[in-house]
């Protein structure tokens, strides 16, 4: 296997709210929901995905809860906020402070506001609609 990541999916329990949380208040650009004329059925994953192709070659991809875990053949479990974060490298502290009150703007939960952590570096914590926590980060 090699050093990398291609895509990170987070497992949503409103499609649509999330495609709007991302795209319309974050800004992430995307063709929106595709593969919806796939149905699934009690035991086989639907198709419907949204896909964000970030900076760097990295696909941030959003997909029903429900789904993803018929996909992976898997339980589906209850979400937790503090299992994983995902994180933002900012260019300046004014950039970490603007994305934390663009995702508020949007609908986010601010978790932590920035500030200087002693480790050197000036951050914030937010959750996006359905928890997943996100942290914008200046070094």
């Amino acid at each position: 296997m090699k050093p990398q990541i291609g895509i990170v999916t987070l497992g949503v329990d409103d499609l649509d709210r999330s495609l709007a949380f991302y795209r319309d208040g974050l800004g992430l650009p995307t063709k929106g929901i595709t593969a919806d004329d796939f149905k699934g059925d009690d035991t086989h994953a639907a198709g419907a995905v949204v896909m964000f192709h970030l900076e760097g070659g990295l696909t941030l991809a959003l997909y029903p809860r429900s789904e993803l875990a018929k996909d992976a053949h898997h339980t589906i479990g209850a979400p937790s906020s503090t299992e994983f974060s995902l994180g933002y490298l900012a260019g300046s502290k004014g950039e970490v402070d603007q994305i934390l009150n663009q995702a508020k703007a949007a609908g986010a939960t601010l978790t932590d506001a920035a500030h200087d952590r002693p480790w050197g570096i000036y951050s914030g914590y937010f959750k996006d609609p359905d928890g997943h926590l996100w942290e914008v980060i200046w070094n």
